[in-house]
């Protein structure tokens, strides 16, 4: 009867590793896969551009060909490395105010009935104001120079922080604060222990939106109130219909936000990956 039961306890044994094993074979290709994908994706998309630009003989004045592109980003190499930095530390800057600005701001609107009822409506108006509009004037208030395009970048991004914060901090379940209440926490204690926690996933999930509306708001105003950066740049390469140095400049600025968005979804995993269990999560 040992001799069995040691047979069986052995097969059951190695059914149990073959199946763990067939699982860690399935993740890891699942990861490679998505890894994968992406730089599929990507150039598939710049091959089915190029193929689209050479049957159909589309004039580069209108629509230059990756190629194209790719060979203006060799010409000018050095302007798009220099002005790609210039817009990089602006949208940094203004997306670091918006990030302060707009938690301090959204704890104080989902902490405070009285606080959200008050200042929310003029968040609302304001953020409907085109930022384009602002642009001008804060060329006269600052000067053509870098503050309009920090100022612009943090004006464009901060709504979404202000919202995401809020909104985490209202979701908290009234029979939780009733609970706690009851065991003798404070409002305060609530909020910060409960409240705070509770809106990090809106939080991270903002600073996403919010940086690729850094990008915007600072490219606008280096467009029109600047004499550097990526928006700068362009406005130049449109002027001399350099359309391929035109498309350079837009990629280098999508490069741009894929690398600092990809930084705030690490910082996302790392920060609220308690809060990802679903298969759907990003």
């Amino acid at each position: 009867m040992s001799v069995e039961a040691d047979t069986v306890s052995a097969t059951a044994e190695a059914e149990a590793r073959a199946v763990r094993d067939a699982a860690a074979r399935a993740r890891a290709s699942q990861a490679r896969r998505l890894m994968l994908a992406p730089w599929l994706c990507t150039i598939g998309f710049f091959l089915l551009w190029e193929v689209f630009c050479r049957v159909f003989g589309v004039s580069s004045y209108v629509l230059p060909a990756p190629s194209d592109i790719l060979d203006a980003t060799i010409a000018y190499w050095w302007p798009l490395l220099f002005h790609s930095f210039h817009t990089l530390w602006m949208t940094t800057a203004g997306f670091i105010l918006a990030i302060v600005f707009g938690l301090v701001l959204g704890l104080a609107l989902g902490a405070s009935r009285f606080v959200h009822a008050g200042l929310y409506p003029l968040l609302v108006g304001f953020n409907a104001i085109p930022k384009v509009a602002v642009v001008p004037i804060l060329v006269i208030w600052f000067g053509v120079g870098w503050p309009p395009a920090v100022l612009t970048a943090f004006m464009i991004s901060f709504f979404p922080i202000v919202v995401n914060v809020a909104t985490g901090l209202a979701t908290i379940e009234p029979e939780v604060e009733d609970v706690l209440r009851a065991l003798g926490a404070r409002k305060l204690d609530i909020m910060l222990k409960v409240g705070v926690p509770r809106s990090l996933p809106y939080f991270f999930g903002s600073l996403k939106v919010a940086i690729t509306l850094a990008y915007v708001g600072s490219v606008i105003a280096e467009y029109n109130a600047s004499r550097n950066g990526i928006g700068n740049l362009m406005a130049r390469a449109s002027a001399d219909f350099n359309v391929p140095l035109l498309f350079a400049a837009l990629i280098a600025l999508a490069v741009l936000g894929i690398m600092i968005y990809a930084v705030m979804a690490w910082l996302e995993r790392r920060m609220t990956g308690w809060a990802q269990r679903s298969q759907f999560a990003a």
